[in-house]
């Protein structure tokens, strides 16, 4: 049982250690991280290494390490500088310079640090506190090291001597805690408290001096803090032993306050300070000065040593320092001295403008940006207090920018508009913060945003529809023209880069070629006119944008003829080894129409104008033949030494700039008791009286009068509209009459030039109906009936052409009938 209870005597006492354990380390915790909403703190002792690890703050916010990457997560600092650092790989908070907390806050109780731990995307700030812990890196120092004073020998036991405390920049334990003096019979050390619990030493005399005995008198005094280890600082006291001064300087109060504005001149007073001593002579003889001050306090005040009166010596600011606590010693003539203290409280004034830190800020915007999209995110503050720290930020109301403010003394531009760079591709937005201060100070800072390009206008052709001219036979590759398009939006947007639409129809699609960059058309094939006179492509311009965007024009490409086809003889037929034989009477007049040369040419225009001429002939003046109709009639009557068969080459040439020309023969055989048609006869003086009518007409157009020619051309009308005729032309067009060619003709030049019969319209050509086919009156007709079956009778043993209507011969590939 005793075991037993042992047993649970101990587990009680290790449950209490456990829970005393965890309580402490929760304590601890508490101590060194204060994680409040909005603001994390940590407390940390200063003098830590470079590097060293303050907290992860990842952890302490809850968040994810990758989180502070991703959100652009930093460390910021508002008018100090950058003690610490944020690692965002791994969440800790680090130190990245020396932390001297009495540099920082120097005597103060409580050292802060002040920052912003900044999330961008989204917007977000935690505020940031570190409290900087105290250590004992410090050891006393006495101001003087040796201290002098002058002892009347007089001196009642008892009698108290002011010494200067040790100065410890450090606090609580760290700073001095105890004096110890050296041993000695007259003096023992004593500690003394002011109002304000600043404890100093004081030498108290336990024995009375003797100066013919003794009349120096050196001790030693050690200021010890209560670090660990512990530090110590020692001065020197010489004391001399004077004849009798039983009285000390007195100050009027034991604590001086005055005030001075901040930026007050050099010279300016502050406070005057009294001190009286009973003492006449030297010993009533007073001296003020300051003890204990700092170099960087003896540069700020100064005192007149025999009147009291502290003035400004240097700048003083507020930003610096809001209050001053100054000792103040009156010493007499035989270096009795007492002390005061004086309390400054510098006022602040207006004299720092507004501060503008761009904590974040993007160069660039997108055009197409959302209204809201954050620009730049900037730190506005103000280092005065009060009124004077009030601060309002503005920018100019015409561009499409505003701020917005959701964390104290921050302020984020977004965009408040519609941005196009086509209209404003940069903004330069003039940024003003101004202070509530009177007078107001205000600061300007000019921030420049430049509008990115997107690709949100399509390429714009100069013209929607192009024409162009191309000269058929061209080589392939050939220069056709040039399209051009121009895009508005920028760099890659506005690249261009052109090719054949897809709308184009496939079969004229790979016509052309096109220079994707240059917009150049070039040919990609030979061209025919007699095949295609006219086609139509669609060029589309594609900018490089994503998605790309695209615009379409017509190019209209009408194809221009050149003299490329020599004329095709359609009649008479010519074929190797045969040419057919056309029949004339032998009592034929002169100019009876024996036959005609029928031809056509597969170009246009003028190189389609044909004319005809006799090269070569049986007998040279015998026939004839006219020069646009290709008519061959007699020049005279036959006589009867001509022969009986004639042959006659017509030589076809066209009105190219470089004529071509064909080569028909005909072969007339001269027929002994054939009829003469009156109708291939009749018209052939009337044929000479045209023409002379022609020239009459010529002169008559130049001579006579306006209405004059319309006379004459109405006569020349009525007359015309006598006679009965298929067609006239009015034109002296080679073109060849239906009556001698069937609905469809073949190519018999076999070069391939010609098209089929739909490309060709058949006319009578001028004058042709003069010994063209044509349907007379009923006596007319049956006439000819008569003298053909006469005809046919006389040569049906001759030919077994059937001269009633100009028959081939059997096996020609193209017969054509034409009555005589």
């Amino acid at each position: 049982m005793a075991t037993v209870l042992l047993f649970l005597k101990a587990c009680l006492i290790m449950d209490q250690r456990i829970h005393l354990k965890w309580w402490l380390h929760f304590l601890l915790f508490c101590l060194l991280f204060g994680v409040s909403f909005g603001e994390v703190r940590y407390i940390l002792p200063e003098e830590m290494q470079r590097g060293s690890v303050i907290g992860n703050v990842a952890r302490d916010l809850g968040l994810k390490v990758t989180e502070l990457d991703a959100r652009r997560t930093r460390v910021v600092a508002e008018g100090t500088s950058q003690l610490c650092e944020l690692d965002t790989a791994s969440g800790n908070l680090l130190i990245s310079q020396r932390i001297d907390r009495e540099e920082l806050c120097a005597q103060a109780s409580v050292c802060i640090l002040q920052y912003q731990l900044l999330f961008e995307d989204p917007l977000q700030v935690y505020s940031l506190v570190l409290d900087i812990a105290d250590i004992n890196d410090n050891s006393p120092v006495f101001a003087a090291g040796k201290i002098q004073l002058d002892v009347v020998e007089s001196t009642v036991l008892g009698r108290r001597f002011p010494l200067e405390s040790a100065h410890d920049p450090d606090l609580g334990t760290n700073s001095v805690r105890e004096y110890k003096l050296s041993p000695n019979d007259h003096f023992a050390l004593e500690m003394s408290t002011q109002i304000n619990s600043n404890a100093y030493p004081e030498l108290v005399l336990k024995k009375s001096l003797d100066r013919e005995a003794q009349a120096e008198h050196i001790l030693k005094i050690n200021g010890i803090d209560g670090g660990n280890p512990v530090r110590s600082g020692t001065a020197s006291i010489h004391i001399r032993v004077l004849d009798a001064n039983d009285n000390v300087p007195v100050f009027s109060q034991r604590v001086y306050k005055a005030s001075v504005p901040e930026n007050s001149a050099i010279g300016t007073g502050i406070a005057m300070l009294n001190a009286t001593d009973s003492d006449e002579g030297v010993y009533g003889e007073i001296t003020y000065s300051f003890s204990h001050l700092s170099d960087k306090m003896g540069g700020i005040f100064e005192i007149n040593p025999l009147s009291g009166e502290v003035r400004v010596a240097g700048a003083i600011d507020y930003e610096d320092a809001s209050m001053h606590e100054l000792d103040v010693q009156a010493k007499d003539g035989g270096g009795q001295a007492s002390h005061c203290k004086l309390i400054i409280d510098v006022i602040d004034v207006n004299d720092n403008k507004p501060m503008m830190e761009i904590k974040s800020a993007s160069a660039n915007v997108a055009e197409d940006s959302k209204p809201g999209t954050m620009v730049a995110l900037i730190n506005i503050y103000d280092l005065d207090t009060g009124n004077s720290g009030r601060v309002t930020c503005t920018i100019p109301d015409n561009v499409p920018f505003k701020f917005v403010s959701e964390v104290k003394n921050y302020y984020m531009l977004v965009t408040d508009g519609v941005l196009d760079r086509e209209l404003e591709p940069e903004y330069n937005i003039t940024i003003t913060a101004t202070d509530a201060g009177s007078p107001s100070l205000s600061s300007v800072k000019v921030l420049t945003i430049v509008v990115n390009d997107i690709n949100d206008n399509p390429p714009s052709f100069t013209q929607s529809e192009y024409n162009s001219n191309i000269l058929e036979n061209q080589p392939v590759g050939s220069f056709v023209m040039k399209v051009k398009a121009e895009d508005i939006d920028d760099g890659t947007n506005a690249k261009i880069l052109y090719q054949i639409s897809k709308d184009t129809q496939s079969e004229v699609s790979s016509f052309l070629t096109i220079n994707s960059d240059t917009g150049e058309l070039f040919t990609s094939r030979l061209f025919d006119y007699e095949q295609s006179v006219y086609f139509q492509i669609k060029v589309t311009a594609r900018d490089g944008g994503d998605p790309p965007l695209s615009t379409t024009c017509t190019v209209n490409a009408f194809i221009k003829d050149q003299n490329d086809n020599a004329p095709v003889v359609l009649y008479p037929v010519q074929t190797t080894g045969f040419i057919a034989e056309d029949m004339v009477p032998v009592e034929a007049p002169r100019g009876y129409l024996v036959t005609k040369v029928v031809a056509v040419d597969a170009d246009s225009g003028h190189n389609a104008w044909l004319s005809y001429r006799i090269i070569k002939a049986t007998r040279p003046n015998l026939f004839m033949v006219g020069l646009h109709t290709g008519e061959i009639r007699t020049v005279r009557a036959f006589m009867e030494d001509d022969e009986p068969k004639q042959t006659v080459v017509v030589l076809v040439t066209d009105n190219g700039p470089e004529s071509l020309s064909a080569t028909a023969t005909v072969s007339v055989v001269i027929g002994d008791g054939l009829p003469v048609l009156n109708e291939l006869f009749e018209f052939a003086d009337e044929s000479q009286d045209s023409d002379n009518l022609t020239l009459y007409l010529i002169i008559a157009l130049i001579a006579v009068s306006s209405l004059f020619i319309l006379l004459i051309s109405g006569v020349f009308y009525v007359k015309l509209c006598r006679r009965s005729y298929v067609y006239r032309s009015t034109t002296a067009l080679p073109v060849f009459p239906t009556t001698y060619c069937p609905t469809s003709f073949a190519d018999v030049s076999r070069s391939g030039t010609l098209l089929k019969d739909d490309r060709y319209d058949s006319f009578l050509t001028t004058g042709s109906w003069r010994g063209d086919f044509r349907f007379g009156s009923s006596t007319d007709t049956d006439t000819l009936k008569q003298r053909s079956a006469a005809y046919q009778k006389n040569t049906l043993r001759r030919t077994s052409t059937d001269r009633a209507g100009l028959k081939v011969r059997a096996g020609a590939p193209h017969p054509c009938y034409v009555v005589k």
